[in-house]
């Protein structure tokens, strides 16, 4: 036996958070699934793109739910929306792009679950609002350093 118990969330549980100027709100934590994954229900704002990145520990799949996302990875781009699902492995670079013309949102599933949330809460700031935040410029030195602590690499702004 696991000594894991049967565990629900319902839509507005969870800790909110801002990161990255995207709204996020943890589902599960690596400590509620002992240690197989984490998932993140995010809502990003039209045109907002991730940093090109490559990750060590941790795989990552996307559930689009609304908007549209355009993916890439290893130099290829994929564009997924409503209902659409993306696999992106360790060890390979990868980002993505809200590419649509509206909000857009997803959930971030990251197997094992021991690196995403974990940068993310350090990096975040709690959620003062279920709101998207209003954009600001993040601390790239304080994400390079978290990014590394977390074994994820930035290797530079997303190609177009």
């Amino acid at each position: 036996m696991t000594g894991l118990l049967p565990r629900s969330v319902a839509e507005a549980e969870g800790p909110a958070f801002w990161f990255l100027n995207n709204l996020c709100i943890v589902k599960a934590t690596t400590e509620s699934t002992g240690g197989a994954f984490s998932m993140v229900y995010q809502i990003a704002a039209p045109g907002h793109a991730t940093p090109y990145h490559l990750h060590h520990v941790e795989d990552e799949a996307f559930y689009v739910l609304d908007g549209e996302y355009t993916f890439i990875c290893d130099g290829v781009k994929t564009v997924v929306g409503p209902g659409g699902y993306m696999f992106l492995p360790r060890g390979i670079p990868h980002g993505i792009r809200a590419s649509g013309s509206v909000p857009a949102t997803m959930l971030i599933l990251a197997t094992p679950g021991t690196g995403f949330v974990g940068m993310m809460e350090e990096m975040a700031e709690p959620a003062l609002e279920r709101v998207l935040p209003k954009p600001t410029k993040p601390d790239l030195e304080k994400l390079n350093r978290l990014c590394a602590k977390y074994q994820i690499d930035i290797l530079g702004p997303l190609p177009k």
